[in-house]
């Protein structure tokens, strides 16, 4: 069974960080496409970054390029999202999501195939 489990959410200040994890089982990592979404209240989901076994360069939304960096760790089947100089308008549920297939990134909203839980991150000004 493929699975995502999200971890690393919490309250933190503005300009602080956090670091989100997403573990994988269930499929191959070295082919794949996998990324975070995040949900604030009141809103869509939005993807915040992603990366894609189809080329390896990291894709960012608009807002968080410059503050947020996605990196995987293949050995351990765990993308991390590091996640600098936060802002109230971060705060949100965060997701990862993965697709077992490389995509290009801008696509995977439409393919994903599996889900992670969500994690709460919370930012305060």
């Amino acid at each position: 069974e493929v699975q995502l489990q999200a971890s690393g959410g919490g309250l933190v200040q503005a300009g602080g960080s956090l670091r989100l994890s997403c573990a994988a089982s269930g499929f191959t990592f070295s082919h794949y496409t996998i990324g975070w979404f995040r949900q604030a209240p009141g809103k869509e989901r939005e993807g915040v970054s992603c990366i894609s076994s189809s080329d390896g360069t990291p894709v960012y939304a608009d807002p968080v390029k410059g503050r947020f960096t996605i990196s995987s760790d293949n050995a351990k089947n765990t993308v991390y999202l590091q996640m600098n100089s936060l802002k109230p308008e971060d705060t949100a549920v965060y997701y990862c999501a993965a697709a077992s297939r490389p995509l290009i990134c801008q696509t995977l909203g439409r393919y994903v195939e599996v889900w992670g839980q969500g994690t709460l991150v919370t930012v305060s000004s």
